[in-house]
């Protein structure tokens, strides 16, 4: 099991190297078990942004209701990556709420030039989805419980809301 991948892409006409960084789901202890035994069936490694200093991209929150008990991670296997949420009343059926390649996730963050993998998620509470939304000319009330927040390093943030069944994107300003 390779952990880090390193090699080149063309973007713009030009080879650019990249760097991105895994991590074996064991390096989570805190997924309980059913959720860890999904994922390493489903082989995953876990991506880690450029940035990162300690492991991320594996999150608790209350995503399916409050005061439920939910993990969302990413899930990356054969060069793909997958947002994926598992809630704790379901862990063997994760809900993929966004999937790429991992190379359309690079971007250049150091002098050097080399590429390295801008996606990260969090969970975001209720006070936090009401903060991001501020600026509206209509700001939505406070959600009943927490969104997965699903960013680009430096760029953007989607907020993941479970409700009635289904998935949504909030609307924030932008």
């Amino acid at each position: 099991m390779q952990l880090n991948q390193t090699g080149r892409i063309l973007i713009a006409g030009r080879s650019k190297s990249y760097v991105i960084r895994h991590l074996p789901v064991v390096s989570f202890p805190q997924i309980p078990m059913p959720i860890q035994e999904a994922m390493s069936g489903r082989g995953c490694l876990i991506p880690q942004t450029y940035e990162a200093h300690q492991p991320e991209n594996v999150v608790h929150g209350s995503f399916e209701r409050a005061g439920s008990s939910d993990w969302a991670v990413l899930c990356s296997t054969h060069g793909a990556v997958s947002l994926l949420v598992f809630f704790g009343s379901d862990p063997q059926h994760p809900f993929t709420l966004a999937s790429a390649q991992e190379t359309e996730r690079l971007q250049a963050h150091d002098p050097t030039g080399v590429l390295g993998f801008n996606w990260g998620i969090d969970a975001a509470s209720p006070r936090q989805v009401h903060d991001a939304q501020a600026g509206m000319t209509r700001r939505p009330p406070l959600v009943a419980h927490d969104a997965v927040a699903d960013s680009i390093v430096e760029h953007s943030t989607e907020y993941h809301y479970y409700s009635n069944g289904a998935w949504t994107l909030l609307p924030t300003p932008n």
